[in-house]
């Protein structure tokens, strides 16, 4: 018979099974696969309006899959490459502003360890934390 083509609903929910995504990813991802008569606006509607696809669900997965090897601003940035609201970031930014530091000291233990002996080395390890989104006043705590 032939390999069953899955509808939109069906790649949809496929992709959501796997994790959170947000509208913009599902759309990104199911645009290749619209076929004529088919649309992919009233698919991604109805999955909203049934709580499949919710922007809070998709920022609080990414926070717990990133935040602990990544900086505010990097983890805040894929947020909004997600296509998340305004809001839903600021909310984002506040829940990872008092663990900044602590998930920067974290990063630096795992990767490093011990002090800097050497300029060029403090550098790399300052380069190294900023690299991954950390705010320079934590990345200057940390390796000192």
């Amino acid at each position: 018979m032939g390999f069953h083509k899955l509808s939109l609903t069906g790649r949809a929910l496929k992709l959501l099974s796997q994790r959170e995504h947000s509208r913009l990813e599902l759309e990104r991802k199911l645009a290749p696969h619209v076929e004529e008569g088919e649309d992919l606006g009233a698919v991604l509607d109805a999955l909203e309006a049934k709580n499949f696809i919710n922007p809070e669900r998709v920022a609080q997965s990414v926070l717990y899959r990133r935040s602990s090897k990544l900086g505010t601003s990097r983890v805040l940035q894929e947020l909004r490459s997600k296509g998340l609201d305004d809001d839903t970031v600021r909310a984002a930014a506040e829940q990872l502003k008092d663990t900044e530091h602590a998930r920067a000291w974290e990063v630096w233990q795992r990767k490093f360890g011990e002090v800097p002996a050497t300029p060029q080395e403090r550098m790399k390890q300052m380069r190294f934390l900023a690299s991954r989104g950390f705010g320079g006043e934590v990345v200057n705590k940390v390796v000192r």
